[in-house]
This record gives structure tokens, C-alpha cells and sequence, in this order.
């Protein structure tokens, strides 16, 4: 199937998601779902796949064991491709438009570990401020879950103390309700940032490998 975009249609379901959230509202509108937002995403994936790698569609129900939110559904779309464990590339719609990202969602014990001691390195640490400096001026947002204080062993003073609070390192850009996500050109742009969050995905890799 080629991909030539996302329809207005797959943002109208989601706005109405946000205030219908239940099975009797997603099974009256199920092949809306699907043909506005499941298949132009598997689409859109499936484009990039011979570049980044195998994409994995997210599912659409949320998992509600443990949550106090107990609304059934997703109100957004998403597809990831993973460049190792817990991080590559995402793309994403959902009510407000549409975004991509990379970076880290996870990373615990020897792994967090490894790429705090590669932000600390006076080598390492350096390359990786500027590439962020370099994605911030091409219009990405730094984000990602952070410590409140100074993780264990690093002083409140250390020059790169606000990358070494993170818990994840999360790079992303929003493209809102900008014309081109209606049309194939949606795919020149998702690969062009994706592109541009290799090197990323490349510093995060040789961190992590010092914990393998």
C-alpha cells in the first residue's frame, strides 16, 4: 500500500476519542480507525523500513491493570522502530497533530549508568551537548524524564548537570496541522528528521555499549 498521508478525518476521530472514549463509540467508528489512521500509518512505517528497520505499530488499547484511568482507548497513534533495547525512532498522531522523536525511553542500572558516564567524559559528554544544541537549532525539543536533584556520585556544579539528571533522553519535533501530513510529502519529512537523529542514536549506542 503506498503512503499518501493522513487524512483530516484520522484527527476529527481522535478529537471525538478525547470525548467519547468507550467500546460503544470505537466499534461504531472502527473502519474509520482503520482506514484513516491504522493503514496510512502501516503505510508510512512500512516506507521507512528499508532505512531504519522493522516498525512496530502500536496497538490502540491502553492497558488499564493498573491504571486509574480506566478509559479503554489510546487517543493516539503510534510507530516505533528500535534501533537496541528501549530507544530509536518515533512517529505519532494524536489530537494535536503529529510529531516525531528519538532518543531513550528506558534505562536502569549498569545502562543508565553507561551513558551517565559518557555525558561526564570531557570527550564524550561535549559531542553530545553540541549535537543536541545543533537538533534544538534544527527545531527538535529536548525532553525526557529527569531527576529532581543530582543523581549519586556527580556534583550539583558539573557542567553538564542538567543532561546527567535524565533518566530518558527524548528528542522531538512537532508537526502540528502543518498541510503536508495530508500528502505523500509527510514521508520526505519523517525521513529527513529521522535522519537527523542518527548520529543520536549512534552516541546512545556506544554509550550503552559499555555496559553490554
Amino acid at each position: 500500500m503506498e503512503f499518501t498521508g493522513f487524512p483530516v478525518a484520522a484527527f476529527d476521530f481522535y478529537d471525538d476519542l478525547e470525548v467519547d472514549n468507550t467500546k460503544s463509540f470505537w466499534e461504531a467508528h472502527k473502519g474509520l480507525y482503520d482506514e484513516a489512521v491504522k493503514q496510512p500509518m502501516t503505510a508510512l512505517a512500512a516506507a521507512l523500513e528499508q532505512e531504519f528497520g522493522t516498525p512496530k505499530i502500536f496497538r490502540p488499547h491502553r492497558d488499564v491493570r493498573f491504571a486509574k484511568d480506566k478509559t479503554p482507548y489510546k487517543t493516539h497513534q503510534g510507530a516505533f522502530v528500535a534501533a537496541g533495547q528501549s530507544m530509536g525512532w518515533y512517529v505519532e498522531i494524536a489530537p494535536r497533530g503529529m510529531r516525531v522523536g528519538g532518543g531513550f525511553y528506558e534505562a536502569s542500572g549498569t545502562r543508565l549508568a553507561a551513558v551517565r558516564d559518557a555525558i561526564a567524559d570531557d570527550v564524550t559528554g561535549p559531542a553530545l551537548k553540541r549535537l543536541l544544541a545543533s537538533l534544538e537549532k534544527a527545531g527538535f525539543e529536548i525532553g525526557g524524564e529527569q531527576l529532581k536533584t543530582s543523581p549519586r556520585g556527580y556534583p550539583a556544579d558539573h557542567p553538564r548537570i542538567g543532561l546527567l539528571r535524565h533518566k530518558q533522553l527524548v528528542v522531538g519535533k512537532p508537526y502540528g496541522f502543518e498541510s503536508f501530513i495530508h500528502s505523500a510529502g509527510l514521508l520526505d519529512h519523517v525521513r529527513a528528521d529521522w535522519r537527523a537523529l542518527k548520529p543520536l542514536i549512534a552516541w546512545l549506542e556506544r554509550a550503552f555499549s559499555a555496559a553490554e
